[in-house]
């Protein structure tokens, strides 16, 4: 873009204080062959034009010793500088920008980031106009109220127009810039939309292919312990019961990636949920299969909340299988499941007395595939506690965790009960967190 109106002794004045900010304009500028002056600050500023009459100002808003809106009123009062056309560099956040802008006289707003065709025309425009407005330049004085505040204008009314047509075209390009953003998100969510459907369908029939082989792994297993081993040695048992073992670790695996994939994206169906019944039962079912110590089990009675109940259900099944599990070593190992109440909010909780940790450590917990004990100590995929959180998120609830090495701990958590389901009556039963 060539600017004729430009003589080559003419200069821009920039007022910046970021030296990158002021960098980026000045070599913009010197690309299109425009002469530039940058000032740190609106004293300088004002200083140099002063000095020497630029044939337009570009100013920042936000600057030391001297911002921009009394840069451009000192400009505007200068007799010899007021027909200096003065543009504003602002985000146009707050609407009293613009109030600010016409009354210190300012003929132009300039939004961040700027385009550089779009700065280079309102440059044009403004020397090209510069000519017109000279040859009718009227004042006025007005009057508006604004936000309950009273502003008074002293600006020409072609000056006037001038900043309120850059302002709507301003606005205009941010909105056009939108648009396009929101298309392309909208885009972008159709895509991710179908990956999701994609990785489910693969995780599902990955999960059905892998299975399919365990099953029949684990089933020989079965046969030929029943049926050959009385007449194997010990070593060979011990070979056998670690094929069980790694068969049951990758069974594990890949039902908690199952419910980790499902835990965001399955529809939630609340409803009410007797969660004391539901964790007796799940204690039941994990004391069958896996955990044979003698526990002592304490579960709150009545305990009901208003959620989706095979989310719950994994809920459940991952705190109290922990519990189960880092307390199996230790004497009288001992669960409770809970609730209690905290400033009128009701919080639930499963505690045990088993391994604990370090709260050093307490904000991995929850990231997949984060594990804090070693293989070797307790087994484990790490994926339970993240799809807990995930669910616990979907039901607009927190989930928190305290905890000691060798005492014990209690993990906390709250869900978004509907008011119409949550009992009015005190804490009752046993609640025994200190």
């Amino acid at each position: 873009m060539s600017l004729h109106l430009i003589q080559p002794l003419d200069y821009i004045l920039i007022a910046e204080d970021s030296v990158v900010q002021a960098k980026k304009l000045q070599k913009l500028l010197e690309d299109y062959k425009l002469n530039s002056l940058v000032c740190k600050n609106g004293k300088e500023a004002l200083e140099q034009a002063e000095k020497k009459k630029p044939i337009l100002i570009i100013s920042d808003v936000v600057m030391p010793v001297m911002d921009g809106y009394p840069l451009c009123k000192n400009i505007k009062s200068n007799a010899s500088l007021r027909d200096t056309p003065f543009m504003i560099l602002t985000s146009l956040s707050d609407p009293l920008d613009i109030i600010k802008g016409l009354q210190a006289g300012a003929d132009n707003f300039l939004t961040k980031p700027y385009e550089e065709k779009y700065l280079l025309s309102r440059i044009n425009y403004l020397l090209t106009n510069k000519m017109i407005r000279d040859a009718s330049n009227v004042d006025v004085n007005m009057e508006i109220v604004f936000q309950n505040q009273k502003f008074i204008i002293n600006s020409d009314k072609k000056q006037i127009l001038d900043l309120l047509l850059s302002v709507y075209e301003a606005a205009m390009v941010r909105n056009s810039q939108l648009q396009v953003a929101q298309r392309q998100l909208q885009i972008l969510n159709e895509e991710l939309k179908q990956a999701n459907s994609e990785l489910e369908s693969f995780a599902h029939a990955v999960s059905h292919d892998l299975k399919t082989p365990l099953t029949g792994i684990q089933g020989i297993y079965e046969l030929f312990v029943e049926e050959y081993g009385n007449t194997l040695d010990e070593k060979a048992m011990e070979y056998l019961h670690w094929i069980k073992v790694a068969t049951n670790n990758m069974s594990d695996l890949i039902k908690d990636l199952l419910n980790f994939s499902k835990s965001s994206r399955a529809n939630l169906y609340p409803e009410e949920v007797h969660l004391s019944q539901m964790a007796e039962q799940v204690i039941k079912e994990l004391r069958m299969t896996n955990f044979k110590a003698n526990y002592q089990i304490h579960i709150q009675p009545d305990i009901k909340v208003y959620a989706d109940p095979s989310m719950m259900r994994i809920v459940l099944t991952n705190l109290l299988s922990n519990a189960l599990k880092y307390s199996q070593k230790v004497d009288n190992p001992t669960i409770y499941f809970g609730k209690t109440s905290y400033h009128g909010r009701e919080i639930l909780y499963v505690k045990d007395n088993g391994a604990g940790f370090s709260m050093e450590k307490a904000t991995q917990l929850f990231k997949p595939f984060t594990r804090l004990h070693s293989e070797s100590e307790f087994q484990g995929t790490g994926i339970g506690l993240s799809t807990v959180k995930r669910i616990i998120d979907r039901h607009n609830g927190e989930i928190w965790c305290e905890s000691e090495p060798g005492k014990g701990a209690v993990f906390y958590f709250t869900l978004n009960l509907d008011p119409a389901h949550q009992s009015d009556s005190e804490t009752t039963g046993e609640t025994p967190v200190n």
